[in-house]
């Protein structure tokens, strides 16, 4: 038997005998359990990292566990393959994105492959191909029928260079990231998701996911925000246009000292329009413009505003206010217009005191009276109604729901529930991402493709420069075209998808991927869907997961699927860091997994990922942890190797087994355990791992302290093949070569997962510490389950007592079976 673990040779064998056999190829079968289990699948840029291994890994570990313990399991593999990067590379290689794409993906298919990972290859997705977003575009459609898709003007950041539309994160410093230049703030026609009419259900139904993190569901209740209060009637002084105030706190509007509006608010440029004001107001508002909405809800930002000349008048006690605008309120929160109390909010105190404006205190605390001179900062904390008319007196708690009862008993506002999330805006102007399937025709207007003229197929004459404006508007083919219901004349929308709309229902298609006729058939993602486990990192806990969970619910009122939300079971694992920070390549700290393969092999790759953190926690590299897991598993394949011979019987369990014997096979029945449960139940894989490692030692303490002749070939078989079932989820080649070569036919992966046997867990004999008022004197081997009585009985007649207890006189014992012994003595 050669004895040397040539893993380059190994896994390369069975990774293609896996491929060959289909070995993890799956359908539907309705006489099994099902089990879905997912990772976020990739960007393909190109090579896989240390962090695509570890969410891999982990995804891999588990669906081979369910599939040993008799699951029916779905573990696919595709591509988030639209996108920025793809464009860019045909900007700066001067080649197409698609061929960009296609050789990345090409690559990092085979990196995975490498990786021994159990995907069923047949059910690959490319988000970039019309076979894919043909129902990309399909399933828009079915929004915008339902009225769940509209357009309408936004302002969005513009680079006048590159003449594109750029996200929040593509602005560095106020200038466009490809080219510097200073980025404007645009009114463009944009389309939109409906993603607010699901705004309520999408915060009761975190309820529904107790195996979510929870700091992922608390940042999406935060992230939709819903805030229950009133909106209020302000007027403009004067003209008594309409300046509606959204305000949790209404039993401050006797406080109210001045109004602000957002930059972006459409009564700005009428109420400065021909005054002293106007020409200071529209440079203070280009330059807030220039800022992000992230910098300008940041606590570091300098608030900074500007009086507009203009008054407001206070609903409830017809005072005028001035109206300022500011650089930290948003026009797409509430309705762009907040009321300023800064006797009772810290931000308008500091604001207030910056500008000079007035502090009118209305809520005293209930052990002292405030005024605007003695005030050194805002007062926010329940107290006791002042300066505020009829409702005076009453603690603020329950003027505010009288208040809010007057003020819709006048007309002077009403109850509203607000939220944070804002629609989803779904428009781009690039070219690598989904075509909007509509077309403009000057009879018809705006007319939906009709579906068998799906997919609308991104065209290939077009020019990708370094500035200028979107691809597809060079495109001599794309943009005419003739409307669907005129047979007139019409141009194509030019606008692609946000690729996060690619990715909002791909786990769907995985369940039917084949599928030329429909996006998936309801009878497929029923049986498969909702997905038991998705893996992934927190990164994507807002949009991505929250995009998926509207798209899930819509199509459930569309009455193409059942399940309401489409992950059961959520997983964020942690980053891999070396030297303390993630890896990248501008700091030069980044690990090859292709280099740790070449070296160590994939199974070594796997161990180290899986062994060196629990999954949720950030994990250090560590190079000499990685050639730890190599000699692991060189101490497996020496092991088992070195008992070919001894792998006979079966354990007869009405025969005698040696002390040494039953030893062994505690230690098999305890791993059994202890894996199954750490897999099963917690996701601790390094706690496995270190479990299966002990048991290597008590096999290799077995064969050395055992004489050959007297070694139990049926215990040693036992421990052999329970020990490769254990290891095969983590290390999936070695463990199928030393399955085979200890004469299995099957592959380790279709066993059937173990089951410890309870009686093989019973001690002999215990250890229990003997104690002497409480220090610890000794140590004794003892019979298990020895009865309280019986203990003391055995510690009392020892020969060491008059050694335990100094010759002094006995006074009381404490017995607790199968622990210790506490002798009290004087």
């Amino acid at each position: 038997m050669d004895v040397r673990y040539d893993f380059k040779t190994i896994e390369t064998k069975w990774q293609e005998h896996w491929e060959k056999t289909g070995v993890y190829r799956v359908t539907e079968d309705r006489n099994k359990p099902e089990y879905y289990c997912l990772e976020m699948f990739p960007y393909p840029s190109g090579n896989l990292h240390m962090g695509h291994v570890r969410n891999y890994s982990i995804g891999d570990v588990v669906a081979r566990f369910k599939t040993m313990q008799g699951y029916n399991v779905l573990h696919p593999m595709g591509w988030d393959s639209f996108g920025l990067p793809a464009e860019n590379a045909a900007i700066q290689r001067g080649i197409h994105p698609s061929l960009w794409t296609k050789d990345n993906v090409k690559n990092m298919k085979r990196q995975l492959k490498s990786m021994g990972f159990s995907y069923d290859w047949d059910r690959e997705v490319t988000t970039c191909l019309p076979d894919y977003y043909k129902w990309t575009q399909w399933l828009f459609l079915q929004l915008y029928k339902n009225g769940l898709a509209y357009k309408k003007k936004a302002a969005v950041n513009w680079c006048p260079s590159c003449v594109t539309v750029l996200a929040n994160e593509q602005v560095v410093d106020g200038g466009c990231e490809r080219c510097g230049a200073e980025v404007e703030k645009k009114d463009l026609e944009q389309w939109f998701f409906k993603i607010t009419d699901y705004a309520q259900r999408l915060l009761d139904d975190l309820e529904k996911l107790p195996g979510w993190p929870d700091k992922v569901k608390i940042m999406q209740n935060n992230w939709i925000g819903r805030s229950e209060g009133v909106e209020l009637k302000f007027t403009a002084a004067g003209t008594k246009d309409p300046l509606p105030v959204f305000t949790t706190r209404h039993d401050t509007i006797f406080g109210v000292t001045y109004m602000v509006l957002a930059p972006e608010h459409p009564m700005v440029a009428k109420l400065t329009a021909g005054t002293e004001y106007e020409k200071d107001v529209k440079a203070f508002v280009r330059k807030v413009q220039q800022l992000s909405n992230i910098d300008r809800t940041s606590d570091a930002l300098e608030k900074e505003g500007m009086f507009t000349g203009a008054y407001a008048v206070n609903p409830m006690t017809g005072e005028n206010v001035p109206i300022w605008i500011t650089n930290y309120v948003l026009m797409d929160y509430g309705t762009g217009a907040v009321m300023g109390v800064p006797a009772h909010d810290q931000r308008d105190f500091d604001f207030a005191r910056k500008y000079g404006l007035d502090i009118k205190p209305v809520i005293n605390p209930p052990d002292a009276d405030l005024t605007e001179e003695t005030m050194a900062c805002a007062y926010d904390e329940p107290g006791i109604m002042i300066n505020s008319g009829e409702f005076n007196g009453l603690p603020n708690e329950e003027a505010m729901v009288k208040m809010a009862d007057f003020m819709e008993a006048k007309g002077l506002g009403k109850r509203v529930i607000n939220y944070r999330l804002r629609d989803w805006l779904i428009s781009r102007q690039r070219y690598w991402g989904a075509p909007i399937p509509i077309v403009y025709c000057e009879k018809c207007g705006a007319v939906a493709v009709p579906d068998d003229q799906l997919p609308v197929m991104l065209p290939t004459d077009v020019e990708f420069k370094p500035a200028g404006e979107s691809p597809l508007q060079t495109s001599e083919t794309f943009a005419k075209t003739a409307c669907p219901k005129c047979g007139g004349p019409a141009t194509r929308e030019m606008d692609t998808m946000d690729t996060f709309v690619c990715s909002s229902w791909y786990f769907l298609r995985y369940c039917d991927a084949q599928n030329g006729r429909e996006a998936f058939s309801k009878d497929k993602v029923d049986y498969w869907m909702n997905v038991d486990q998705y893996i992934g990192g927190v990164e994507h806990a807002i949009l991505h997961l929250m995009y998926a969970r509207f798209f899930m619910k819509v199509l459930h009122d569309l009455g193409l699927v059942s399940a309401e939300e489409p992950f059961e079971n959520l997983l964020t694992q942690g980053m891999v860091l070396k030297d303390g920070s993630k890896m990248s390549k501008s700091k030069g700290n980044v690990v090859s997994p292709e280099e740790i393969i070449n070296q160590y092999g994939a199974d070594t790759a796997r161990m180290f990922i899986l062994f060196a953190a629990p999954p949720e926690r950030d994990l250090e590299w560590n190079d000499q942890a990685v050639e730890g897991c190599y000699r692991f598993l060189n101490r497996v394949w020496r092991l088992v190797t070195g008992c070919m011979e001894n792998i006979t019987g079966e354990i007869n369990r009405n025969a005698e087994l040696n002390k040494a014997d039953r030893d062994l096979r505690r230690v098999v029945h305890q791993t059994i355990k202890k894996v199954t449960e750490d897999i099963g139940n917690r996701f601790n894989f390094n706690t496995a791992i270190s479990a299966v490692m002990e048991l290597v030692n008590a096999m290799y303490a077995y064969r050395e302290k055992v004489p050959a002749a007297e070694q139990n070939s049926a215990v040693i078989k036992e421990a052999v093949v329970n020990l490769l079932v254990l290891l095969a989820p983590f290390a999936p080649h070695i463990t199928e070569e030393l399955w085979h070569l200890t004469g299995h036919e099957e592959s380790a992966h279709k066993q059937e997962w173990p089951k410890f046997d309870p009686d093989a867990l019973v001690l002999d004999s215990v250890t229990i510490v003997v104690q002497a008022n409480g220090k610890i004197r000794d140590r004794i081997e003892v019979p298990a389950d020895l009865d309280r009585e019986a203990l003391k009985e055995k510690v009392l007649s020892s020969e060491k007592l008059a050694a335990w207890t100094g010759g002094k006189t006995v006074v009381k014992v404490i017995a607790v079976p199968n622990k210790l012994v506490n002798i009290v003595i004087k």
